[in-house]
């Protein structure tokens, strides 16, 4: 399903089936959260953390599509895709592990090196304390890569952008998913922040990984075009109606007087999802 909110382009279905059908070089910049493998909400100690927080019961297990061992590969594959539809000079923003047994971040960084290439990665302090055990996680990482072959797409209006977010920074807070959010939800300041660094207004932004539209509200509130994939029907529904709002919400002091927009729903047909 293709649905057009306004400047935002929102597809229900498999990144696999629908990146291949984005023309080559057309898109300015990339900011997405892809499954990180690690199985999260699906018994584990985030699906726990409401319980535990005292916010209610833990309820059913919500797993994430395509967050066990299959992850490493599809991250790696939409790394080669991200390089194909890339104008050079523009980045992608993945939002990538905060430690833990696993060196993903650095296995990541390898594979997004080899298909755009690195650029930095940057810290999310998510403030104190995190989950876990050992070495407790309060941070994530954000790998960014840069396609060459022109000048980086950067748009700061200052010097002293650093490679560390810290608690606070740009508006930017910590999330604690409820039982009703995505299992994994990222602050929309977050988004608004890097898509503000790599795009310019009137930009094309795509996310692969889309969820429930984090990134695509922050395009609205900053006059970027939106091009969103999600797998999960529940997620995309979401993402929908927080398009929608987002474009009539005029008492959001970053949106200025903007008018709701018309909505139009197409029903689409893909090859089968590559490997």
């Amino acid at each position: 399903m293709k649905v057009t909110i306004g400047d935002c382009t929102l597809y229900l279905g498999d990144c696999r089936a629908i990146l291949p059908t984005l023309e080559k070089g057309s898109v300015d910049c990339v900011v997405t959260d892809p499954p990180y493998g690690h199985n999260n909400n699906n018994g584990d100690l985030i699906h726990r953390l409401e319980a535990a927080l005292g916010h209610g019961e833990a309820g059913e297990k919500r797993p994430i599509a395509n967050d066990g061992d299959e992850a490493n590969e599809l991250v790696r594959w939409s790394f080669c895709e991200m390089a194909r539809i890339l104008k050079p000079g523009c980045c992608c923003c993945c939002c990538c592990s905060g430690g833990g047994p696993d060196p993903q971040s650095a296995r990541w960084s390898l594979w997004l090196d080899e298909a755009v290439g690195f650029k930095q990665m940057l810290v999310w302090d998510k403030g104190p304390i995190g989950i876990g055990w050992h070495y407790r996680r309060s941070y994530e990482t954000i790998l960014v890569g840069e396609k060459p072959g022109a000048a980086c797409n950067w748009n700061a209006t200052s010097d002293d952008i650093e490679n560390i977010i810290r608690p606070g920074d740009y508006g930017i807070r910590k999330i604690i998913p409820k039982a009703t959010d995505h299992p994994t939800p990222k602050p929309v300041e977050l988004a608004a922040h890097l898509i503000g660094l790599h795009s310019k207004p009137g930009e094309l932004v795509v996310d692969p990984f889309m969820g429930r539209a984090w990134v695509g509200e922050a395009c609205v509130r900053l006059g970027r075009r939106f091009v969103g994939i999600e797998i999960a029907r529940e997620h995309f529904d979401h993402a929908c109606r927080r398009i929608e709002k987002s474009y009539a919400d005029k008492a959001n002091p970053l949106f200025g007087d903007v008018a709701p927009k018309p909505i139009k729903q197409e029903t689409l047909a893909f090859s089968e999802a590559k490997p």
